[in-house]
């Protein structure tokens, strides 16, 4: 009997838990409490297992669990106790851990950062200690530790480091470097010191933590623990066997392969492997956190100072989840409970014995029958071992999950991007098992040969899928690419020149076969471009992804072809002023763009002429008038130096006079120049904005 599983892995433990404790064979009246074996386990593929021990407890009783380390923190994210008899789970608890550096930094010797021996003697101030250097031995009270740079005799520098204490007879220095050992005299500061450093032989070896688990009650009870962990993702590997003759199915052996990484033997266990991935993730549970406390002065006057309070949630709100979970579990009621099982699919179980002989598809059918029944349960699919597992403990084991035939057909199969000459054999597999195919290796066996590797991905029932295992060297393939852009279309759409480009991509493909018995189905993939469409093709018997895949009848000994085409429309703006006149003079006189495309293309050449025309004018306007700005101002500057009775002065005057003249001129002629600048540039904007020529 396999234990329903839920996608959920502290789900998992629960109801693997009661359903094992229900069904499984109970452990003698009386067994020690310490040993709660493991009787069901649950592997998943996203790297964690589903874990449950069951057996009796006597009266009140604590089970003492041992894990690694760094196992605790999943079990304390997702174990689940039950006592099924009418106990009660008192509690389960386990050594704390304390963060080391914190602990270390808890005695009065504090090492946490591993000091030096000058730190260390720097942090024992003080504190009386014997030292001994080769002059013999003083004791005294640690003054302190004076570091200084000194330059020896080559013109090194380095860091000298001074050691001084206070003894009877005065403060005595000596070099750290001559100090031979010294001793901490006072026996509870040397106790502190050994106990810092026992804590840190401690931590090194602290790898396993006992976790105990109180069970409180009368009489002989039932009672589950079930947990999940860490655990290596189990695995998939195939032996597929193609018959002589096409017509006749495949045959499929599919294996499992588990791992027993944990350091306890799984003997007699009921073991399920599900295809599903639950989401898991670790959080540190178990290293204790401490929290920064702010520090507050101490209040001088008493008073009490305003809270503001968050807004409540609604009553009938705040119990909106509880009448959805009660709906939910009535509308499960009338469902008749949890929803069923589909039914399992008992795929080729082959009983009779028969000896060796014959094809290797028969030998394999009769030696090797599947020991799993597979089947969904709740949204994933699961296959439970028929019969109890055993694995050691750092062993692994192979168990047959699948065996026997499968629907499939040979095919070569080719794709110019793999950069080889010749294609690839292959298969076309339809999953009819009834089972779920999970990811991984397949060797390939014609008949009584081995023929190659193969991989597949996850493959749900009816689904088809190719693998490809060998070259086939006696067919050859060539593929031969070229392309071409066109030039459909110009016209003017809105005061903008549109040009209307056809691109070709095509491919010619060519095969012959040098095999001179049998015919080939060859699976052409053909790279689909995003925003082309195939034309002048043969149609695809399907598209995978971004792949086309065409079928083609390959007879032996001869040759065969196909041409693949796609096709693509793409449109370019320009602006209709700025292109080249020749250029489109050329797309007219090759049917591309009309007459009228020209005609319009002209008439906006002229109204942009005009414009011109009036930035000219305002230009020369512009330059007569800076002109005359400067000239004005040699002027001035020469009237400064002559005599204001002279006949030169009266000429610079006069001169002046008839300058002024000009600039008031040339003012008004600005004006009218812009006004006409304006006119004829919304006469171009309005003709381009309306302009639409095909």
């Amino acid at each position: 009997m396999s234990s329903p599983i839920a996608t959920s892995p502290a789900r998992i433990a629960l109801a693997a838990g009661v359903c094992l404790a229900l069904a499984s064979p109970a452990l003698a009246r009386g067994a020690d409490p310490d040993d709660l074996p493991i009787t069901g386990i649950t592997l998943y593929r996203s790297g964690v297992g589903s874990f449950v021990r069951q057996g009796r407890v006597e009266d009140d009783a604590d089970v003492h669990l041992r894990f690694r380390t760094d196992q605790i923190n999943d079990i304390l994210k997702s174990m689940v106790v039950l006592d099924l008899d009418g106990g009660r789970i008192e509690s389960a608890t386990y050594g704390s851990k304390e963060p080391l550096s914190r602990r270390l930094a808890s005695f009065a010797v504090d090492i946490s950062d591993n000091p030096s021996r000058a730190d260390l003697l720097d942090r024992l101030r003080g504190a009386q200690v014997e030292v001994r250097t080769s002059e013999g031995v003083h004791a005294g009270a640690v003054l302190g530790v004076e570091r200084h740079e000194t330059v020896s005799p080559d013109g090194l520098s380095q860091m000298r480091e001074t050691l001084s204490i206070v003894t009877d007879q005065g403060i005595w220095s000596s070099g750290l470097d001559d100090v031979l050992s010294f001793r901490l005299l006072d026996p509870s500061l040397a106790a502190e010191l050994t106990k810092a450093l026992a804590a840190l032989a401690e931590h090194r070896t602290d790898n396993v933590k006992t976790l105990d688990v109180g069970f409180r009650g009368q009489g002989d009870r039932r009672v589950v623990i079930g947990y999940v962990q860490e655990a290596p993702v189990w695995k998939t590997s195939y032996r597929l066997v193609l018959p002589k003759k096409d017509a006749e199915s495949l045959t499929l052996q599919g294996w499992a392969i588990v791992e027993n990484t944990t350091e306890e033997d799984w003997e007699n266990v009921r073991l399920s492997l599900v295809a599903g991935q639950p989401v898991s993730f670790t959080m540190d549970l178990y290293e204790p956190l401490f929290v920064e406390r702010p520090e507050v002065p101490v209040p001088t006057a008493a008073g009490a100072l305003p809270r503001s309070y968050a807004g409540g949630e609604d009553a009938t709100v705040a119990n909106a989840p509880r009448k959805l979970l009660e709906k939910s579990k009535d509308s499960s009621r009338d469902r008749g409970g949890a929803p069923a099982a589909a039914p399992s699919a008992r795929f080729g179980a082959v009983t009779e014995r028969a000896e060796f002989g014959g094809s290797l598809t028969e030998s394999m059918g009769r030696s090797v029958a599947a020991a799993a029944t597979g089947q969904d349960v709740g949204e994933v699919f699961q296959f439970s071992l028929d019969t109890p597992v055993t694995v050691g403990r750092q062993q692994s084991a192979m168990l047959p999950i699948i065996a026997g035939p499968v629907k499939g057909r040979r095919v070569s199969i080719f794709n110019a991007s793999d950069g080889l000459t010749h294609p690839m054999r292959g298969l076309e597999l339809t999953n009819d098992t009834g089972l779920q195919l999970m990811p991984g290796p397949i060797a390939v066996f014609d008949d009584e040969a081995y023929a190659g590797d193969a991989q597949i991905d996850h493959v749900s029932r009816g689904d088809k899928r190719m693998l490809a295992y060998a070259v086939d060297l006696d067919t050859d393939a060539r593929a031969e690419a070229d392309g071409s852009t066109t030039i459909q279309k110009v016209r003017i759409v809105r005061g903008l020149l549109e040009r209307q480009t056809l691109d070709r991509n095509r491919v010619r493909y060519s095969f012959e076969s040098h095999d001179q018995f049998r015919d080939r189905t060859l699976i052409l993939e053909q790279q689909r471009l995003g925003g082309w469409e195939l034309v002048d093709s043969p149609k695809p018997t399907e598209i995978a992804g971004d792949l086309y895949r065409f079928e083609i009848s390959l007879p032996h000994g001869e040759r065969a072809g196909v041409t693949i085409t796609q096709q693509r429309t793409r449109s370019e703006t320009f602006e209709l002023l700025g292109f080249d006149a020749n250029a489109l003079a050329q797309y007219t006189r090759g049917g591309k763009a009309s007459a009228k495309v020209v005609d319009a293309f002209r008439q906006a050449q002229a109204l942009q002429a005009k414009v011109f025309d009036s930035q000219r004018t305002l230009a020369e306007l512009d330059k007569e008038r800076t002109t005359i700005a400067a000239d004005q101002s040699r002027i001035r500057d020469n009237m400064g130096s002559v005599d204001r009775n002279s006949d030169l002065y009266s000429r610079y005057v006069q001169k002046l006079g008839q300058q002024e003249t000009r600039l008031e001129e040339i003012a008004e002629a600005v004006a009218e120049a812009n006004t006409e600048l304006n006119t004829r540039q919304q006469a171009l904007n309005e003709y381009l904005a309306s302009l639409n020529v095909d």
